[in-house]
């Protein structure tokens, strides 16, 4: 999957329920994620005309990773952001940045990325599990008065 990184990468969770148009590439990496074929703009034009909406989450996630393998460390860094892109209950990511540079010799990776969620609807529902879309609105709720 580290070939196919790259700024402007799309990752989406596996697990998330997805439109039945949405095409991801086959190669999938092992940490259940994959890349979206489509560009940015095709991609979100495309769910948007099925009623879907691809939230952007403002402020930028940064994660670096030490090693002199570069795929290894590009691995490790994305894991890094994954990791807290599902903290924000969000199912897919945008790279916008790949550094590779060294600090006293040692070569490091920093990759920079926004959070961002797929879901059917026009209103920000947060899932209750990392992948899955929100319960349904129950009437036994009371809200006030």
């Amino acid at each position: 999957m580290t070939q196919t990184i790259k700024a402007g990468t799309i990752l989406v969770e596996e697990r998330a329920h997805l439109p039945n148009s949405l095409l991801l590439e086959g190669e999938s990496g092992s940490n259940g994620w994959t890349a979206v074929r489509e560009a940015g703009s095709a991609f979100e034009k495309t769910i948007g005309a099925q009623g879907w909406t691809f939230f952007f989450m403002a402020g930028e996630l940064t994660a670096t990773a030490f090693g002199f393998d570069r795929q290894k460390a590009l691995r490790s860094a994305v894991q890094r952001l994954i990791a807290n892109v599902k903290s924000q209950h969000c199912n897919s990511i945008e790279i916008s940045r790949i550094v590779l540079n060294s600090f006293l010799g040692l070569p490091y990776v920093r990759v920079s990325a926004h959070p961002r969620r797929l879901q059917k609807g026009t209103v920000f529902l947060p899932a209750d599990g990392a992948g899955s879309d929100p319960a349904p609105f129950s009437r036994t709720q009371s809200y006030g008065g």
